[in-house]
């Protein structure tokens, strides 16, 4: 097994942070820690090392041993830029500084989540049951998608009427040579994908949609038309489905205390927005999104026959 430890420049900025952490006392007794290595003055112990392969998963002795030995010459090169950074004060240059300061941050921040949810109790088995009954669309019922995407500039003034004709056509060739008649640009892109691999909003709708009708989904100057040419059912049982739905509800058992947590901790702070900032603190401040329609499936374009739109339509 061949291993690269790639060594990028965020990667630099926290072996500085590391570095920096525990470099300070030159003095300090390290004769009962293994070491891996040493490069001028600084040394690299071994459980630094066993850190960085179990990044890697899990690994059968031969290959953990083969990807140590990679993964420590390139520690070791990652050492000897970390000294020249040093030595040429880079760590002291203020963008280096904050990103170190931001690594930092995110590196506490998630170990205390981490920390919080590590006891998190495993979803039973009729969680799991319910979970399988209540998402046909993803097991008992779940289907291979071969879907046709439309991307439709749109105005104000013309939305109405690319959508009124889109529900007239007969299929879906029809509908592309009506829109070139315009001299409305389209892109249209073909992909197969199963139920797992699309996002979970419109699945469900999908699911109910059959082979050849359409939905839209209408964003800001855009409408975005996905057409179902095609399809087939791959059901999964669920004793298949089980290790699925077992790391996803154990993960929303995650996010939802990280969740409370968050909340109860902001409630005791102090929290200020100053200055331009000010707004961002109201309660209704909300993040700009883009106007969109409920997924729905409006317009049947004929039933499945193989078409495909035109390649390489602009």
């Amino acid at each position: 097994m061949h291993t690269k430890h790639r060594i990028g420049l965020s990667t630099l900025a926290l072996a500085l942070t590391l570095g920096l952490a525990g470099c300070g006392d030159k003095n300090e007794d390290k004769a009962a820690t293994p070491l891996a290595a040493k490069v001028n003055n600084d040394a690299i112990s071994v459980q630094q090392l066993n850190h960085e392969v179990a990044k890697l998963g899990n690994l059968e002795p031969e290959q953990a041993r083969k990807a140590a030995n990679q993964v420590l010459k390139s520690m070791v090169d990652q050492q000897i830029l970390v000294q020249k950074a040093i030595e040429d004060k880079v760590d002291r240059d203020p963008q280096v500084v904050m990103s170190l300061e931001a690594a930092r941050r995110q590196i506490l921040a998630q170990a205390y989540l981490q920390k919080l949810t590590a006891d998190q109790a495993k979803p039973g088995d009729a969680e799991i049951a319910d979970y399988y009954a209540k998402h046909p669309e993803l097991f008992a019922e779940r289907r291979i998608y071969r879907l046709q995407e439309i991307n439709v500039p749109v105005t104000p003034a013309n939305v109405e009427a690319v959508k009124a004709r889109l529900s007239q056509s007969k299929n879906l060739n029809e509908f592309i040579e009506w829109l070139k008649g315009e001299n409305i640009p389209a892109r249209v892109g073909q992909s197969t994908k199963a139920a797992e691999q699309l996002p979970l909003e419109i699945l469900p709708r999908l699911h109910q949609m059959k082979d050849g009708q359409a939905m839209t989904l209408a964003t800001a100057g855009s409408l975005n038309i996905i057409v179902v040419a095609g399809s087939q059912t791959q059901s999964q049982s669920q004793e298949q489905a089980r290790p699925v739905i077992e790391r996803f509800l154990a993960n929303s058992k995650k996010r939802e205390a990280a969740e409370v947590e968050l909340k109860k901790l902001k409630e005791k702070a102090k929290i200020e927005y100053l200055g331009d900032y000010a707004d961002a603190g109201k309660a209704d401040a909300k993040p700009a999104q883009p106007e969109a329609s409920a997924p729905r499936p409006d317009a049947v374009i004929g039933e499945a026959s193989g078409e495909k739109g035109p390649a390489g339509l602009k």
